[in-house]
């Protein structure tokens, strides 16, 4: 069992797959379905079918013991919760809960290149030897903008045995997350940049450290400047520790007979970092895929190129729908009509946000513990058609 002393173990082989995946208790409390406590003008007539859809989620014996589907529409939210965002006091999900995003993260990290592409302070062109030139030889003709689409080739880091090693060991291990390239420098590409697509943690990694040394400032004040400030966004932030600010919804391993273990503050942010450390809450999630998914944060020119997609390249987990890559954002076609986002996965969370691409809708889906393709697909194939059932009820009308 986990506890707060650092060196502790997580249950067994929970870091390494959770963390390969990610690339990263108490008894169950009966399910408690509900609405937030938006006002009453924020709060239309709620779909009973979505709301079944949930409750069935958390029925699951594997499935999370809570989820939070925030759907806005303009001014206009609505709020479906299903389960506990805390099984020890039974307090349901809330849009304001502070949650690991997981690989969203890198879309913000997107955010931040992008608007620097817009500034001229950076170029899609540019490549990881301009810029970093300490990075291994074999790597310095990938560009920023094969990075932000993940044709790099890069190794990914996050699935090197030494990173999964010191993780497993120590889930609060603090790492120096600006060196985390190094786990896999040895290593050399895995095709010719632009050949292929294949997500990589490593990617966004680059990133970063592409945008700190076009501008002389640290990741985290261009994310302050370029991303939360211009979007209102004031509880989103990119700890390098694995506390969260509370209010917070708690993120479990669930793996039936055991019970969910309460895994929120587990392992720490600063060995995924600009790849998917970053922490928010539904309503500031919704907030940031509006604008960045939509055409409020970027110039045409540079959102022309953000929106050029490689068919069949899926977030990970893959979204709901028909999924293509662009750069650092997906496309979801759904039956009902296409939204543009981002998902992720990592110990305790799944995520998915998405907008219409006017940046006027926005949906995001939170669940309580961790899915993927490798750990608990059905769960996955399950939470996907939940999701695009969703996606409909917010394509609505259009």
């Amino acid at each position: 069992m986990l506890t707060r002393a650092r060196g502790r173990r997580l249950r067994p082989g929970l870091a390494a797959a959770a963390l390969t995946a990610a690339a990263l208790g108490g008894l169950l409390q009966p399910a408690q379905a509900g609405v937030g406590p938006e006002p009453a003008r924020d709060r239309p007539h709620h779909d009973k079918r979505l709301q079944q859809q949930l409750e069935r989620l958390v029925a699951q014996e594997d499935g999370p013991p809570g989820v939070i589907a925030v759907l806005t529409r303009g001014d206009r939210t609505q709020v479906y919760t299903a389960g506990v965002g805390d099984i020890a006091t039974g307090r349901p999900p809330h849009p304001d809960d502070h949650m690991r995003i997981a690989s969203i993260a890198k879309a913000f990290s997107g955010a931040v290149a992008l608007r620097l592409v817009d500034q001229g302070k950076l170029s899609l062109d540019d490549t990881i030897g301009e810029l970093l030139p300490d990075q291994p030889a074999a790597w310095h003709t990938v560009t920023l903008r094969q990075l932000l689409q993940h044709t790099s080739g890069l190794p990914d880091f996050s699935a090197d045995p030494e990173f999964l090693e010191i993780i497993t060991a120590d889930p609060r291990h603090v790492f120096d997350s600006r060196r985390l390239l190094d786990f896999v420098a040895d290593e050399p590409l895995l095709f010719a940049p632009g050949a292929l697509y294949e997500y990589s943690n490593s990617d966004n990694i680059a990133v970063a450290l592409m945008a700190e040394a076009a501008t002389g400032r640290r990741y985290e004040a261009l994310l302050k400047e370029l991303v939360y400030r211009p979007l209102g966004l004031r509880r989103t932030s990119l700890p390098q520790g694995y506390r969260l600010p509370q209010p917070y919804f708690h993120g479990y391993d669930v793996a039936p007979p055991a019970e969910p273990e309460d895994i929120s503050e587990a392992i720490s942010a600063s060995g995924v970092w600009a790849s998917g450390g970053i922490v928010s809450t539904p309503r500031e999630l919704g907030a940031f895929m509006r604008g960045y998914g939509g055409p409020e944060l970027l110039s045409e020119q540079t959102r022309k190129a953000q929106l050029t997609f490689i068919p069949g390249g899926s977030s990970e987990p893959a979204g709901p729908g028909t999924n293509a890559a662009g750069l650092a954002i997906f496309q979801y076609t759904t039956r009902c009509g296409v939204l543009h986002g981002h998902t992720g996965n990592t110990p305790g969370y799944t995520q998915l946000a998405a907008t219409t691409p006017d940046g006027t809708r926005s949906l995001t889906f939170s669940i309580n513990t961790q899915t993927s393709k490798s750990n608990k697909p059905a769960l996955l194939a399950r939470l996907r058609t939940v999701q695009e059932n969703f996606a409909c009820a917010l394509l609505e009308g259009r």
